[in-house]
C-alpha cells in the first residue's frame, strides 16, 4: 500500500490535526452554522497555534450554543461574563466579545454568511497550485479585499492573515500542495454532508 501524503503541517501524530487536515481543510463549505463556527475559531486563534483551538473545539460548540448565530447574537453581558470563567476555551475578552459582534453582523448579510463569501470567489473555490507549503501565502489580494469589507461591515478580529486561513478552513480556497493525497478529494466533498 503506498505512503498516504498529507500537506506538511498535517504530518503529525495528533490524530485530530490529521483528521481536520482529511476531512475538512479546503472541502467546500456552504453550512452557516459551519461557517460562522470557523469564523470564531480562526478569530479566536489570533497569537496561538491552530491545535490548541481545535483541541478546544468541542468546548467551544458546547459554550457557544453549537454556533447557533441567533442565539450567540444575543447573548448580554451576564453571558459574556459566564465566558470568561469558562477555563475549556480561550478566554479573552476581546475575543470572546468579537464572537458575539460577528454574529451579529452576520445575521444583517443578505443571504447570509455563505451568499457573502461565495460571491467573492464566483461560486467555486479557489485552487492554489503550491508545490511546497513554504510557497503558501499567508494572504492575498482575496483575503485583503475580504477582510476590507468585513471590517467596514463591522465584523472584528477579520485581518487579511486571519481571513486568508479561514477560507483555506472553509474550502473557498483549496491550498492543499500538489503531493497531498487529499487535494484532489478535497475538491470533490461538500462539508455539509460531513458535519450537518
Amino acid at each position: 500500500m503506498p505512503e498516504l501524503h498529507r500537506c506538511p503541517w498535517a504530518e503529525t501524530p495528533d490524530v485530530l490535526m490529521q483528521a481536520y487536515h482529511d476531512t475538512e481543510w479546503g472541502v467546500p463549505c456552504h453550512d452557516e452554522s459551519r461557517l460562522f463556527e470557523m469564523l470564531i475559531l480562526e478569530g479566536a486563534q489570533a497569537g496561538l497555534s491552530w491545535s490548541c483551538v481545535l483541541h478546544k473545539r468541542e468546548n467551544y460548540r458546547a459554550a457557544f450554543d453549537s454556533f447557533n448565530v441567533q442565539k450567540v447574537a444575543a447573548y448580554d453581558g451576564e453571558k459574556i461574563a459566564a465566558l470568561l470563567q469558562n477555563p475549556g476555551i480561550i478566554r479573552n475578552k476581546l475575543k470572546i466579545a468579537a464572537a458575539v459582534t460577528n454574529a451579529q453582523c452576520a445575521l444583517k448579510l443578505p443571504g447570509g454568511l455563505g451568499n457573502f463569501l461565495w460571491n467573492y470567489a464566483g461560486g467555486v473555490p479557489v485552487v492554489g497550485g503550491w508545490a511546497r507549503q513554504e510557497d503558501m501565502p499567508v494572504n492575498t489580494p482575496l483575503s485583503d479585499r475580504i477582510s476590507r469589507d468585513m471590517k467596514k461591515l463591522g465584523f472584528k478580529f477579520v485581518g487579511s492573515t486571519i481571513i486568508y486561513s479561514y477560507l483555506q478552513a472553509v474550502g473557498i480556497v483549496n491550498d492543499h500542495i500538489h503531493c497531498c493525497a487529499f487535494k484532489a478529494t478535497s475538491e470533490k466533498l461538500d462539508k455539509t454532508a460531513l458535519w450537518r
